[in-house]
């Protein structure tokens, strides 16, 4: 028997014995201290040879007898009990016998019970409940200590995976596709953790944190992993949600743990994932509790942070895509002294990122990069990397030997719109006027001159959407006043072209109105792109005082808004109208031509619209 599995026993049998001994007292109390039944003629027989000594009356109901001590019966005042009856009768009676033979019997009334299981529980339950408690919460957690690693004696212990030259560590800096910028800037970290000197002898100090900013999926927690696999120093890894327990002082523990942990492996970098979990600005909540807790971990951060030496070669690399919400104290230079803005892949590097996904699939050689790249305007590496997985899963499903550029498009139209829905039932008058939306907005859009370009229209449901017009849009750091109202009269196009053909409007317009007074909203309130209101914005981008939350202008400002925004939204409305009207057999055509094929894409647009 090893060791563990010897206290665990001893443990066991430890406990075992304590619930012996407790049922041992209630048994010997309950059972061979219990009175015995005898009947009352019994009784008074007893009571004519002056064999009892006294007599306890209980309720009025039930007698208790204690016999005399130098009875040749039963030794040492051995009890009986018997039922009573009519209590005046039984008085009347023992009186008599009493005066008849001169007895010294007692007859007391007082109420005592026999020892139940009330009586154990009161005389002894607390203190069972204590030990109880005490072997089944401590001795379990011992047990489980001794079986992982005597956890119950590590909880203030970090949870951080170290990372060494001794591990084989697989991801590389060639393997993040993209975030050139980035990966030059975390090379340099790693650079100087293995050749400091060529760094500080001009006088220079290397940043001692680093922290990475931006949507999630962009590839922050992979840039760390690289490092890892790059660094020939200890790698420190870890979520900051690990250091919050809901034990007082056990986050602050955790990460003087951590560091302590670091200063001795130094040169190593330490990475912090999640960061906001305990990063968050102090003073916003007053919550006490958990909030306290995580504000006395983040005070520990930011002291062992400002105490490490520039010389101890310790550098700290975090993650985080709220940076907004984050603790002033915790950004200040000394800390983190470099910030790297992580931001959604470009074309040319969303071209890399497919590149780098597509390496461990079976592709055919009409799959199209560049065309791909195209259509995933805004998507992350993470959005691209489910785009490719998704892509091999669709063309297993059709059971083809290779990938097709179809399959990709077809798991981009699956990850936008959602699961497509052919055996829908729609009824003909609805899919008429599906028909002639979706027809109403590529339309408008083809005649716009700054819409985005049409790639294919389907009146096939999808997800929460009946239909939709599928756009490639442009990639563009600004946008113009002009391009912003083409965006809003193209999203106007379906509900327009119901209104002109059907002379009625329906609810299918519902997410198109949605983006339409969101867009307006942004134009007048964000970007100061309205006559009436003129250059200000009530945007805050310090999340302070966002204008989604609290008006920062009066109610006058408020209602000149609301009319700036039906403004553009009418204005835009009529424009989307004239242009049906004018190419109404256009449109006419491109619907019949929807009803019949249900998709249809860019070359069968060029044919219906001669361009």
């Amino acid at each position: 028997m090893n060791n563990k599995n010897y206290k665990n026993n001893n443990f066991y049998l430890i406990y075992i014995m304590i619930l012996i001994i407790f049922l041992t007292i209630f048994l010997y109390k309950s059972f061979f201290l219990a009175t015995k039944k005898i009947n009352q003629d019994l009784f008074f027989i007893l009571l004519s040879n002056k064999k009892i000594k006294k007599v306890i009356i209980k309720h009025k109901e039930v007698a208790n007898v204690i016999l005399n001590n130098e009875s040749n019966i039963e030794k040492n005042n051995i009890h009986y009990q018997f039922d009573i009856g009519d209590l005046q009768l039984f008085q009347h009676k023992f009186e008599i016998l009493k005066n008849k033979y001169n007895l010294n019997t007692i007859l007391d009334f007082k109420n005592t019970s026999e020892y139940t299981f009330s009586n154990f529980f009161f005389d002894y339950g607390i203190f069972l409940i204590l030990i109880f408690l005490f072997w089944f919460f401590f001795f379990r957690k011992i047990g489980s200590s001794v079986s992982t690693g005597n956890q119950i004696f590590n909880i203030g212990k970090s949870k951080v995976k170290i990372f060494d030259e001794d591990d084989n560590i697989k991801i590389k800096f060639k393997d993040v596709a993209g975030l050139e910028e980035v990966k030059e800037e975390i090379k340099e970290i790693v650079d100087f953790l293995k050749n400091p000197l060529k760094y500080t002898k001009l006088g220079g100090k290397i940043p001692k944190g680093t922290l990475l900013i931006g949507p999630p999926g962009t590839g922050k927690t992979l840039l760390a992993k690289a490092v890892a696999g790059e660094a020939n120093v200890p790698f420190f890894s870890l979520a900051a949600p690990e250091f919050v327990e809901m034990f007082v002082g056990v986050g602050a523990s955790r990460v003087r743990d951590l560091f302590s942990q670091a200063k001795l492996k130094s040169p190593c970098i330490i990475f912090i994932d999640e960061i906001d979990a305990v990063g968050r600005a102090r003073g916003k909540n007053n919550i006490t509790g958990s909030n306290d807790e995580r504000e006395n971990t983040l005070n520990q951060l930011l002291t062992e942070m400002d105490g490490f030496d520039t010389n101890t070669n310790v550098i700290i690399i975090a993650a985080t895509n709220r940076s907004d919400i984050l603790d002033k104290a915790l950004l200040r230079p000394g800390r983190f002294d470099r910030i790297i803005m992580v931001d959604l892949p470009e074309l040319y590097e969303r071209k890399e990122i497919f590149n780098v996904h597509i390496k461990k699939l079976i592709i055919s050689e009409n799959v199209n990069i560049d065309y791909l790249a195209k259509q995933t305007p805004g998507f992350s590496g993470a959005d691209i990397a489910n785009i490719c997985n998704e892509a091999a899963l669709i063309a297993a499903r059709k059971e083809k030997l290779k990938i097709e550029n179809e399959d990709f498009t077809d798991a981009i139209d699956r990850i936008i719109g959602g699961l497509e829905k052919r055996n829908k039932i729609i009824k003909p008058n609805e899919k008429k006027r599906i028909a002639y939306h979706e027809a109403g907005h590529a339309t408008v859009s083809w005649f716009l001159k700054h819409a985005a370009s049409l790639v294919k229209v389907t009146i096939v449901p999808r997800g929460r959407s009946l239909g939709s017009a599928w756009y490639l849009p442009e990639e563009r750091q600004l946008t113009t006043l002009e391009q912003m109202k083409d965006e809003i009269c193209a999203l106007l196009g379906g509900r327009a072209a119901e209104e002109l053909i059907l002379k009625s409007i329906s609810t299918g317009a519902l997410i198109d109105l949605e983006k339409v007074t969101k867009q307006a909203k942004s134009m007048v309130v964000i970007f100061g792109l309205s006559n009436k209101i003129g250059n200000i914005s009530y945007y805050d981008s310090s999340g302070q005082n966002e204008y989604t939350l609290t008006k920062p202008y009066s109610e006058k400002t408020a209602n000149i808004i609301d009319k700036e925004i039906h403004n553009i939204i009418n204005e835009e409305y009529k424009r989307a109208k004239k242009i049906l009207k004018e190419k109404e057999n256009k449109l006419k055509l491109l619907a019949d031509k929807l009803l019949e094929k249900e998709v249809i894409f860019k070359e069968d647009l060029k044919k219906i619209f001669n361009q």
